[in-house]
């Protein structure tokens, strides 16, 4: 009987040929813009990558100060600092702006990026709210401390002849019960939230509305948002983006699986109601000289989630409403993630939309420009309702070639590169000094992805092994296990 095969097919990077300098001050790419209160001196974006570099109380460090330096090195048109947590809950290792304790390291970090790109880059800083999930337990701890006993359960082992008598007694006797079951039977007995609880880990939802603090979001998410656009602004960021994607809150506010019946969920009008009145809550404390724009999702990729025509709709509505830049992704969902172990978190980049919203070689047609038709056609329709409000383009954008086209057939108006940039913060700068040969290209493997899952900090394999002398040598800042160098060898025009 033959074999299948189960090896992967890898799409190359493709061949590219680099500009010249005077190819590339020509260009659209190398070209300004203007983004709401402030003018980008180029079309080329990095966005927000998680580094994991923070203190665990979410405050900024020399290690932060030095990933977000070396991308200014490369002199970025903007650079978008990473999702920044807006309450005062524990995040591990990732920034937060939830209270004016922040802001020294906020500004120094501020300072940092205005010196290293010689006052180039427009700095921007992410914020986002996000609910609470926990690590899959063990399945003694959930049934022994999680596990909240009801008539469901007891009914159910009173069809189990052994158990009968435990379903008449007291929780702990039911909870040993439960314990004693075949894991399939147990599964049985248990509601659908239960089994995720069990399987995947507690994880909330935005339509859990017998949560108080869920049901009351609305009401004190704008303000939360506002108080931190304030401090970013304080702190001296040029504009905030508004973390309306992925997994998190205010991304399944907007999705198709919100079914609140509070006003804020059920028909696209209503999904996008909070969205507006958090941006409206923004703009009126920081004012009209300050930029404003979120990075909202094209399409979910999850069942029952939602498509680019909701993403249209959304976008002509945050776009009216005075956006001054949206920023399209894709997928990154937790309700399609892999399981996790036992005593990790699900990631949400781990399933199919997680795949969409990083793309490897190892897809069908490569990642290479792969999502520029979600914000081609968010672009599309501002344009035909005559709003002029910039669309940030992304996904697997890695030469000149590829980024230019985009800018020339009105995919984007600025080239976001997230992936390719952490491979070589240089290759913006390298281009536009006719020195592409020099450019490490991404290999869009996730060597990084990989990293981040396990919440250590994110280097990339191009360079992270690279201890050679001239660069650093033994002497270059490491990570904690001693294996890798922190951020890419310098580069010098």
């Amino acid at each position: 009987m033959e074999q299948r095969s189960t090896k992967r097919t890898r799409v190359p990077v493709p061949d590219t040929r680099w500009p010249t300098a005077q190819e590339a001050r020509a260009s659209r790419l190398f070209s300004p813009l203007r983004v709401g209160a402030f003018t980008a001196l180029r079309r080329t974006w990095v966005p927000a990558m998680v580094p994991w570099r923070a203190t665990e109380q979410g405050f900024v460090t020399p290690e932060v100060l030095d990933w977000y330096g070396r991308f200014a090195d490369g002199r970025p048109g903007v650079l978008v600092v990473e999702a920044t947590g807006i309450r005062e809950v524990p995040s591990g290792p990732l920034l937060r702006i939830g209270h004016d304790r922040f802001l020294p390291g906020l500004r120094e970090l501020v300072r940092a990026v205005r010196e290293r790109s010689r006052g180039e880059t427009r700095l921007l800083i992410q914020i986002i709210d996000f609910l609470t999930i926990r690590r899959r337990p063990p399945k003694d701890r959930y049934l022994a401390r999680f596990l909240a006993v009801g008539e469901h359960h007891r009914a159910g082992l009173a069809r189990h002849p052994e158990h009968a008598a435990a379903a008449e007694g007291s929780d702990d006797g039911v909870r040993a019960a439960l314990a004693a079951l075949p894991h399939e039977d147990l599964l049985a007995l248990l509601t659908e939230r239960e089994r995720e609880d069990l399987e995947r880990g507690y994880r909330e939802r935005v339509t859990d509305l017998h949560l108080p603090h869920v049901a009351e979001l609305p009401r004190v998410l704008p303000e939360l948002f506002a108080g931190a656009a304030a401090r970013a602004r304080r702190a001296g960021f040029d504009g905030v983006e508004l973390h309306y994607a992925h997994a998190y809150t205010m991304a399944s506010f907007l999705s198709r699986t919100n079914t609140r019946d509070d006003g804020y969920g059920g028909s696209p009008d209503a999904r996008v109601r909070l969205p507006l009145e958090v941006f409206a809550a923004v703009r009126t404390r920081v004012g009209a000289d300050f930029t404003i724009g979120c990075r909202f999702l094209g399409d979910e990729v999850i069942d029952g989630g939602s498509r680019i025509e909701d993403a249209v709709y959304y976008g002509e509505r945050l776009a009216a409403a005075g956006m001054d830049f949206l920023s399209l992704s894709k997928g990154g969902k937790f309700d399609d993630a892999k399981q996790p172990k036992v005593g990790q978190a699900v990631y949400p980049y781990t399933g199919p939309s997680g795949l969409e919203c990083m793309p490897t070689v190892y897809v069908a047609d490569g990642p290479f420009g792969r999502n520029l038709p979600l914000s081609r056609a968010v672009r599309s329709r501002l344009r035909a309702v005559g709003l002029d409000t910039p669309v940030v383009g992304c996904g697997g954008i890695n030469s000149f070639e590829l980024a230019e086209r985009a800018l020339e057939r009105g995919d984007c108006d600025l080239v976001g590169a997230a992936r390719q940039s952490l491979a070589d913060p240089d290759w913006f700068r390298k281009m536009e000094l006719g020195r592409g040969a020099e450019i490490r290209r991404c290999l869009y493997t996730n060597y990084c992805e990989g990293l981040d899952q396990k919440h250590v900090e994110v280097t990339c394999q191009l360079w992270d092994r690279n201890f050679a002398a001239g660069i650093g040598g033994a002497d270059v800042p490491r990570t904690k296990d001693g294996k890798r160098r922190l951020e890419p060898p310098p580069w010098t025009p």
